[in-house]
């Protein structure tokens, strides 16, 4: 894997081998170049504030530097993965098929979860991750494990994580604000190395994302920066100034 990784990454030209870039120039200036590889990052907001769009990003740029990832997804089947990323002009569908990039459907219709079954759950992701030649692992949503999961295991199942990013993994979480207690974000917002905050700004008589970047540890460049921008349609991710826009 690691000879086939680096034959990809050296067709596609990757840079550097420090950071994870998501693909778009501007995006990278405003996380510090790129996200540092071997981190474990938040990816927090509300309802429609950009998460998975912002995790498709990232998952082109891995593409782009020839690393592997494995998506961990609640909501997303294999068919509309490809169709969203094929929407934003991130055609993946030969990287998917090759296997550079995976997808594992975590819900399930008609099975009933219960707090047993979701902590076993958790920790078969992380063995799946400790043992996967990805190194770069998505989990879009962390939401839906909080109905079903006292908060000992998610927050035990972060530290896993953590532990498995200083073994070289990256880590991407995802997940809503409303659905945890402030004091079990606080310490999730703690444990990990990245934190980036989504939310909706209104420009005129229309609403953007805003991506305010909150912590990078070992970031080369200052943090606190803020990018808002759209997703049109067979463009993908178009940013607009900052200035123009009202959190």
């Amino acid at each position: 894997m690691a000879s086939k990784n680096a034959g990809l990454a050296g067709l596609l030209g990757g840079e550097d081998s420090n950071i994870l870039s998501t693909g778009n120039n501007e995006i990278d200036k405003k996380i510090a170049d790129g996200i540092p590889l071997g981190s474990l990052t938040l990816i927090e907001g509300e309802n429609d504030t950009g998460k998975s769009v912002l995790t498709q990003q990232i998952i082109w740029g891995a593409m782009k530097q020839g690393l592997c990832v494995d998506l961990f997804s609640t909501e997303m089947t294999a068919k509309s993965f490809l169709s969203q990323m094929e929407s934003m002009s991130l055609d993946v569908s030969d990287y998917f098929a090759w296997g550079y990039v995976r997808l594992f459907h975590l819900h399930m219709v008609g099975f009933k979860w219960s707090k047993e079954e979701m902590k076993g759950i958790l920790e078969r992701i992380v063995h799946h991750i400790r043992s996967s030649p990805a190194q770069v692992i998505i989990i879009d949503s962390l939401t839906m494990f909080t109905e079903y999961t006292a908060q000992d295991s998610i927050l035990t199942f972060l530290t896993n994580c953590k532990n498995l990013v200083d073994q070289g993994k990256t880590i991407l979480i995802t997940l809503h604000t409303y659905a945890f207690e402030e004091d079990t974000l606080i310490r999730i917002r703690s444990i990990c190395d990245a934190h980036l905050s989504m939310k909706k700004a209104l420009i005129g008589d229309k609403y953007v994302m805003v991506m305010e970047v909150v912590k990078v540890r070992g970031a080369r460049k200052t943090t606190g920066n803020l990018v808002s921008f759209e997703v049109h349609p067979g463009y993908g991710m178009k940013i607009i100034p900052i200035s123009m826009a009202k959190v």
